[in-house]
């Protein structure tokens, strides 16, 4: 293996939540050796001058349905799954949970073997599985197919506590209308990280899912039931339940950036709101159109479609929803950052990547003064 000593200087370093200048980030083999004065650096490093800009962890996507011209949901292996990792990482996910929108039971079975496949092949990227349905409202399906929503049957629990057993991470977005409570705290217990998502359930429903161990809603404000003077709803629950983080697609398309911002002035802790892309084929690539279950998606722009209109997922790079969150909500740059990296990772206890400290693995973004990426490390490798 590797062990050379890298020195990245010339850039501001987001250390512990602050950005530092006139220091110097280290990097051995795969890992982050430490965050030092230039003095300090050994005189055999390697050194790299950037000339200005940020250096950031690698941001960690919790729900990436694809990239890279391909979808989970059209092939269920190894091959999707590298696929749709580098796809991500080059474009500033270098952690990211491939997600299964609802499909049949085998391809459910076949995601789970897959993602397995890939941790044992050590695939860069991959951290685990996001499951998005099949268990959700029909009322809140968004661009899932009905067809395909059903009620959780005990055999689907036994294949998903078998599944979390297994994998690293398990990420598990449920409406309560599907499931019930006692299936949530199983799943809870077994590990999995249970989130409320395409959802009409109400603030009481959810707060009896949080009881039982939901933990995470998805894509806030999307699919799910809105907050209102008489009742809260899904969104309402997100925002007063501290036990519950968020994930929030911030491509100004999904939720208006007044919105965005009620909401981080609003949100109760411990939990957060985080960024994901929701990010589909179009990741990556420069396809215009793709399928999901036979059904035709088109992108005009950054909006992405079925031929109804229904919004689709999204065409959108974490490093763009940081510079949205900056511009159209005012959010400091460390927070935005902190949203897309070192808050999902500690929600899915993936206490490995997240942020620049020694001992963490070498997943390092250049951003310039405009917040775009120059560079990419991957496991301490420039891709």
């Amino acid at each position: 293996m590797n062990q050379q000593l890298t020195a990245l200087k010339g850039a501001f370093i987001l250390d512990g939540g602050q950005f530092c200048r006139d220091k110097v980030l280290l990097l051995r083999g795969s890992c982050v050796e430490g965050i030092v004065a230039e003095q300090q650096v050994p005189s055999d490093a390697d050194g790299i001058d950037l000339v200005g800009g940020y250096l950031v962890p690698g941001f960690v996507d919790l729900q990436v349905n694809g990239g890279g011209g391909v979808m989970l949901n059209d092939t269920q292996d190894v091959a999707t799954l590298r696929t749709i990792a580098q796809a991500h990482a080059r474009i500033g996910a270098t952690s990211i949970l491939p997600t299964l929108i609802t499909d049949t039971p085998e391809h459910v079975r076949a995601a789970i073997k897959a993602v397995e496949g890939a941790l044992a092949e050590d695939v860069p990227g991959i951290v685990g599985l996001h499951l998005e349905g099949p268990h959700l409202s029909t009322a809140r399906k968004g661009a899932h197919d009905a067809a395909l929503i059903r009620p959780m049957s005990d055999t689907d629990l036994g294949v998903l506590l078998d599944a979390a057993a297994r994998l690293p991470v398990l990420k598990i977005t449920v409406a309560p209308e599907n499931v019930t409570n006692e299936q949530i705290k199983a799943l809870s217990n077994a590990g999995a990280l249970v989130s409320l998502g395409h959802t009409d359930a109400d603030f009481d429903t959810c707060k009896a899912a949080v009881r039982a161990g939901a933990r995470c809603v998805t894509h806030l404000f999307n699919a799910q039931k809105q907050i209102n003077g008489r009742e809260p709803g899904t969104v309402g629950a997100a925002l007063a339940l501290g036990e519950l983080s968020a994930g929030l697609i911030a491509d100004g398309i999904h939720v208006h950036p007044a919105s965005m911002s009620l909401a981080l002035e609003a949100k109760c802790g411990p939990g957060k709101v985080f960024l994901v892309s929701d990010a589909m084929a179009t990741a990556g690539s420069d396809i215009e159109s793709f399928t999901l279950n036979s059904r035709a998606i088109h992108r005009r722009g950054n909006r992405l479609t079925l031929e109804d209109g229904t919004l689709a997922g999204a065409h959108l790079e974490l490093a763009t929803a940081v510079k949205n969150l900056v511009e159209m909500c005012g959010t400091s740059l460390e927070t935005s950052l902190a949203m897309a990296s070192e808050l999902p990772a500690a929600l899915i206890g993936a206490a490995h990547v997240g942020a620049l400290a020694k001992g963490r693995q070498a997943d390092v973004l250049h951003l310039n003064a405009s917040l775009q990426i120059e560079k990419v490390w991957q496991r301490g490798c420039l891709i």
